[in-house]
């Protein structure tokens, strides 16, 4: 039954087709446990690659992974690639491309001095490596003060851990404008619905822009280097209670240089 579902299938996904066919999707994505571990150290080691090297696509990555002993094809590569969100920066990372129907907002940031808390967030998601699996993970941030305000786990790329990190974020304080790239989950109408219902002007990233976002970008390189790559945590539940930690600590123990080696929760409220 698996060899009838097609990932590439005009019209319909790879949900509807498993659903006609009365296969679970968990059967669909099945890999032995052998190859499902040798994939996630892959997919560690190409994470980590990225964040050195984000001009890579999967043919040099191939190479790189080849270097290191590892007997991979460009297919495998692209694949995994795929899966986490990642490709050659001609342009950013991304999760995702806008949803067929999905409305995009012009960037709107462009010669905008940036000189207040709230004046504008932005968010965004990436992929985690744990030992077991993986996880995306979607963050607000405060442009002005690089404060974290936000942030969920999710195993899919469904919309709706990104909408229940932004409302978490609402519920305390607003921002002028809210910028995003255009991956489907921030195109949703979910999404862009909350914003237009709080009144907040949406801000998207164009395409082929390097550094629309590049303050959550280097969140991102932050939080993999200091954290993620050196706990390697176990599952879940592990890098849920290991993220709380670092975010607390980011947001009021460390020093940015770019805040004149201010925390972000002393700029974001005021506090010195």
């Amino acid at each position: 039954m698996r060899a009838l579902v097609e990932a590439e299938q005009d019209g319909l996904t790879v949900l509807e087709q498993c659903e006609l066919l009365g296969l679970a999707r968990s059967t669909y994505y099945y890999e032995p446990q052998e190859k499902s571990t040798e994939n996630l150290e892959l997919m560690r080691l190409i994470d980590e690659q990225y964040l050195k090297t984000p001009f890579y696509g999967s043919r040099k990555m191939v190479l790189h992974l080849r270097d290191r002993g590892h007997v991979v094809n460009r297919k495998r590569v692209g694949r995994l690639m795929q899966l986490m969100g990642l490709e050659a920066i001609y342009r950013r990372p991304r999760t995702s491309d806008p949803g067929s129907g999905h409305h995009v907002y012009p960037y709107l940031l462009s010669d905008l001095l940036i000189e207040r808390p709230d004046q504008v967030w932005a968010a965004d998601i990436t992929y985690i490596p744990m030992r077991r699996g993986f996880q995306y993970l979607v963050a607000l941030m405060d442009w002005y003060s690089r404060y974290v305000l936000s942030w969920r786990l999710s195993n899919t790329l469904e919309v709706a851990f990104c909408v229940d990190a932004l409302a978490d974020a609402l519920e305390r304080r607003r921002p002028e404008i809210f910028n995003t790239d255009q991956g489907s989950q921030f195109t949703s109408a979910a999404f862009t619905g909350r914003l237009q219902q709080a009144q907040i002007r949406i801000s998207m990233d164009g395409q082929g822009r390097v550094r629309d976002n590049i303050f959550i970008e280097r969140l991102w390189r932050s939080v993999k280097y200091e954290d993620v790559y050196l706990r390697s945590y176990e599952d879940g539940w592990a890098l849920q209670d290991g993220l709380d930690r670092y975010f607390e600590f980011y947001n009021h123990e460390r020093y940015h240089q770019g805040l004149g080696n201010q925390r972000p929760a002393e700029v974001y409220f005021g506090r010195s």
